[in-house]
This record gives structure tokens, C-alpha cells and sequence, in this order.
């Protein structure tokens, strides 16, 4: 046979058996999924104890396990439970065995859990958490109901049981064991009687477990536990104060100070630690208790020191400026969660304790009016972002609001120095807030209610200054020519057709108001300035249509 058949022969089959192979290989990867194909053998582990398990099921039961594992604990307790009510009706266990007996039975409970922790971390650390249960109902059965364990006894094993519960919780990974310590923790003043004796004891008592806590928090990485403990902190400690030593006020200022301190130290150290700034919603989740505490320490200072605690609430407010400046400053970037709670608090503070504390009624319409344009100058300088510094323009725009009514309806104006002029003044800065919003995307959607909140208070300024009502009606109409001229000036849509309302509430009141009981000829006045108004404004409106003003 000729070579060079031969070669081409043998190129044919280097053909053939590389499509073969080809083939084969599309068919192996059909038939096998992306999700179970082999692991190459040098990525496979040996099994510990610390290695995550490789089926997300098994670290994570699902709901029907969890509802069996949690009635199963539920039931051993209970038959432990009626074991000693069992002993108890034959008179062989006393009160110490009875205790004894429910503090093995809730240490053996933990034991399980350690030994099927191999098996299923998360599952297996529900009976270490019914074990917690029961060592803190054995130390509180014994003080309360027996009376055999002395007070200092039972406080160190409550300190013993929660240290034990956050080593669980660290060891078995879940928040459950957390929860149980500042339960058990905070909750020891209101069971152990004698430690309510002295409210000083109890501040010192709280303060070292909000230390623990915030430290163990920033540890664990966990926020949820520090602010646990902030709840119950600030919550438990105003119970025990009001109804045992309302009267010692200074102490309870000096706790609730000292816990704004420690938990906002700790906010910080979490963020700069773990380099996890506050989403949004972990700023909404500490909102509440920033709110507990504001409310709490005014009504104190509201009672003790009145004069004082406008100034004290500012006092906070720039303490926690200091921790998210320095925070920024530290990690170097942007904190949004942290700038949106920060923006909370400074708008709780300038409404209630600038506003509604310390401003005189009389000048509370002039500070409305100085709030705004000093609120826009600190967006501008801002780039005019809205995003985050909304919770300021909405106590602004509260404060505005409540002063514009009044303004409108002309309601305890007489003792406000130049109360004539107020009207004229809220009516061109809702025409230069129309005229600003126009230009900023941010504020589309408001320059129409600006723009028809100013024709209102211009209309109010009318009867306010203006005695007669001819005159007040043709200011009216007035001011609907000149919306019109101005919207043909600058094709403005929304400006002419918002001259249609002062059209209908100048015909309105000269209908119904100014030709009531009128003298004949200042009827025939009054409808014949209604009369021009309409058709000159008649002219510009439609000529207004015909060079196609912008929308």
C-alpha cells in the first residue's frame, strides 16, 4: 500500500478517536449533574468538629425538625417535672433534692447536646438550651419559693448559668443561648428581692452586665446581643426605679447616661472592628432604642432639671456626632446606616427639645420660617441629597406645616412681633421653594403642592392686610393675571394652570361674600372687576395654549 495512503488512513483514525472522545465526554456531562460531579480528591477534608458540614440541611433543620426537636425538650422537661411532683406527693423529695435533681437534670440536658453536636450542631443545641431553662428556674426556686439558697449564693450562680449560656451560644453558634443570658441577667433584680435594696447596687449591677455584654457582642460579632441587653437594660432598670426609689433621680440619670455611653461605644467598636458599617435596617433596628432612651432621660430632666435638659439632649446629640465622625474617620468610607440614624436623632432633638421645648409660642412662627432656608443650605452644601437627610426635612416640614396653619387661619398671631408681615413672608418662600424644586430632580413631585400652598398664603396675606373686600377680590384676581403673564413669559404649564384656582375663589367670594348685604354701587363695582379679571385672564390663558407652554 502507498505511504501516502497510509498517512491519510492514520490521520482519518486520529480523527475519528478524537471525536469519539469528544462525544463521550458531552455524554458524561449530561448525565451527570453540575451538582454532583466528583471532587477532585485533592479538595476533599477530614471531618472535626469546627469543618462545616457539606449539606446546608444539616446546620440548618428544617421547620418540621425544629417543631420535633423543640417538643421533644418541651416533653423531657415536663417528665422531669411531673417525676418531682411525683416525689414530692410520696414526701421522699425534699426541697434541696428537688433543686439538686432539676439542676442535674439541666446539666445532663446540656451533656446531650455536646454529645450529638457532631451529628447536628444547631439541632442538637436545643437541649442544652432547655438545660438553661431549668438551671435558671433551680437557682430561682431555690431563693424565692424555698428559700434555702442565701442571696449572694444565688447571685453567683445566676453569673455562673448566664457565662455559661454565652459560652453555648459560642459554642453552638446560635443567639438563643444569648437571649437566655440577658434574660437571666437582667431579670435577677426583679427575683432576687435583695438585690432591689439599694437602686446604686442595682446601677452598678446592670452597668458590668452591659459591659459584658456590648464586649461579648463585638466578640461574637452579633449585634443583635448588645442590643438585647440595651432593651432590657434601659426597660428593667426604669421598672425598678419607679417603683422603689422614685425619688432618687440622680442615680437613675447617671445609669441611663452611662448606658448611652457603653452601648454607643459599643455600636462603634462593632463597625470599626468588624469593618460592617449599619445597613439601613440595622440603623431602623437601633432607632427604637435610641428613642427608649431620649424619651426616658427627658422625662427625668423634664421633672428634676427643666431648665437643663434641652441643652443635655444637645449634649447627646453630640456624642454621637463624635462616634460616627470618628467611626468615618477610622474606616475611611462611607457610613450610610450609621449618617441615617444620625440624621433621626438630630431631627427628634430639633423638633422636640429646640422646638417644642425651647421656643417661645410667640416666635415660633419666625423660627419656622428661618428653619427652612437653613435646612436648604445644608442640602446644597451637601450636593442637594435627600436620601439619608429626609428624617431633618421632615421635622422641618412639620414645624413649617404647624406654623402655616396658623398663619392661614390667623390663629394666636396677636402677640408675634410683626405678625402682619408673616403671611407675605410664608407666601414668597413657598414661591421660591416652587421655583428651587423645579431644578432639583429630587423635588419634582413637590413643586406643585409648594406652588399651590403659596397662592394660598398669598391669598391669606390679602385678607389679613386688606380690610375691604373689593380690594382684597381684586388682589385676588391680580394675582391670577400675573401667574398667567409669567407663565406665558416663561411657558410655564403648571404656573397658568394653577391660576385656575385663584380664578375660582375669587368668583366664589364675590359671589358669596362680597355682594352679600353690598351697597349697589359696590356691587357694580365688585362684578365689574370680576368681570375684566375673567376676560382678561380668559385671553392669557388661552393664549397661553396657543404658544404651547412646557409642562
Amino acid at each position: 500500500m502507498p505511504k501516502d495512503i497510509e498517512q491519510r488512513l492514520d490521520n482519518i483514525e486520529n480523527r475519528l478517536a478524537r471525536i469519539e472522545s469528544q462525544l463521550r465526554g458531552k455524554a458524561t456531562q449530561v448525565q451527570t449533574p453540575a451538582h454532583t460531579r466528583t471532587v477532585p480528591h485533592a479538595s476533599i477534608q477530614p471531618k472535626s468538629d469546627t469543618a462545616t458540614p457539606p449539606q446546608k440541611s444539616e446546620d440548618h433543620p428544617s421547620l418540621v425538625t425544629s417543631i420535633l426537636g423543640w417538643g421533644g425538650a418541651v416533653a423531657l422537661v415536663l417528665a422531669a417535672s411531673y417525676l418531682i411532683r411525683l416525689a414530692i406527693d410520696t414526701g421522699w423529695l425534699t426541697p434541696v433534692r428537688q433543686v439538686t435533681f432539676a439542676a442535674i437534670a439541666g446539666l445532663t440536658l446540656i451533656g446531650a447536646g455536646f454529645a450529638l453536636r457532631n451529628f447536628n450542631r444547631q439541632y442538637a443545641g436545643l437541649l442544652p438550651a432547655g438545660g438553661i431553662v431549668i438551671l435558671f428556674l433551680s437557682i430561682y426556686g431555690g431563693h424565692l419559693y424555698y428559700g434555702f439558697i442565701e442571696m449572694k449564693s444565688a447571685t453567683a450562680a445566676v453569673v455562673v448559668v448566664c457565662a455559661a449560656s454565652l459560652w453555648l451560644c459560642r459554642a453552638f453558634k446560635s443567639d438563643l443561648y444569648a437571649l437566655f443570658a440577658v434574660v437571666g441577667s437582667y431579670s435577677a433584680p426583679f427575683l432576687l428581692s435583695e438585690l432591689q435594696g439599694s437602686i446604686t447596687d442595682v446601677v452598678i449591677y446592670f452597668s458590668a452586665w452591659s459591659v459584658i455584654f456590648s464586649v461579648y457582642a463585638i466578640w461574637h460579632g452579633r449585634r443583635l446581643i448588645y442590643l438585647l441587653a440595651l432593651y432590657f437594660a434601659l426597660i428593667g432598670f426604669d421598672m425598678i426605679w419607679r417603683n422603689h426609689a422614685p425619688s432618687d433621680w440622680i442615680p437613675a440619670f447617671v445609669f441611663q447616661t452611662a448606658q448611652f455611653i457603653i452601648f454607643g461605644i459599643a455600636t462603634a467598636t462593632f463597625s470599626i472592628r468588624h469593618a460592617a458599617p449599619m445597613g439601613s435596617d440595622t440603623a431602623f433596628a437601633h432607632l427604637p432604642a435610641l428613642l427608649l432612651f431620649y424619651f426616658l432621660q427627658y422625662a427625668l430632666l423634664k421633672h428634676h432639671l427643666p431648665a437643663l435638659a434641652p441643652w443635655i439632649a444637645l449634649a447627646s446629640l453630640a456624642i454621637i456626632g463624635g462616634l460616627y465622625a470618628g467611626s468615618r474617620m477610622i474606616l475611611k468610607k462611607s457610613l450610610p446606616g450609621s449618617e441615617l440614624l444620625l440624621w433621626c436623632y438630630v431631627a427628634l432633638v430639633l423638633f422636640h427639645a429646640g422646638y417644642v421645648e425651647s421656643v417661645p409660642e410667640k416666635w415660633a412662627p419666625w423660627v419656622a420660617f428661618i428653619l427652612v432656608p437653613v435646612t436648604a443650605f445644608i442640602s446644597l452644601k451637601r450636593g442637594g441629597r435627600l436620601d439619608i437627610s429626609w428624617p431633618l426635612w421632615a421635622a422641618v416640614g412639620l414645624i413649617f406645616m404647624i406654623n402655616y396653619l396658623r398663619v392661614i387661619f390667623d390663629t394666636e398671631l396677636q402677640a408675634v412681633p410683626g405678625q402682619q408681615w408673616l403671611a407675605i413672608g410664608y407666601a414668597f418662600l413657598l414661591y421660591l421653594g416652587y421655583h428651587f424644586s423645579r431644578s432639583q430632580e429630587a423635588l419634582r413631585g413637590a413643586e406643585s403642592l409648594l406652588l399651590y400652598a403659596g397662592h394660598i398664603c398669598a391669598m391669606a396675606a390679602a385678607l389679613h392686610l386688606l380690610q375691604e373686600p373689593i380690594i382684597e377680590s381684586t388682589a385676588w384676581g391680580l394675582l391670577a393675571l400675573t401667574c398667567l403673564g409669567l407663565s406665558l413669559w416663561r411657558r410655564n404649564w403648571l404656573l397658568g394652570q394653577s391660576s385656575l384656582l385663584i380664578f375660582g375663589a375669587t368668583a366664589g367670594k364675590v359671589l358669596l361674600y362680597d355682594l352679600n348685604d353690598a351697597a349697589p354701587m359696590a356691587r357694580i363695582i365688585s362684578l365689574v372687576v370680576l368681570g375684566l379679571t375673567f376676560y382678561i385672564g380668559g385671553m392669557l390663558y388661552q393664549r397661553m395654549l396657543g404658544v404651547g407652554a412646557k409642562p
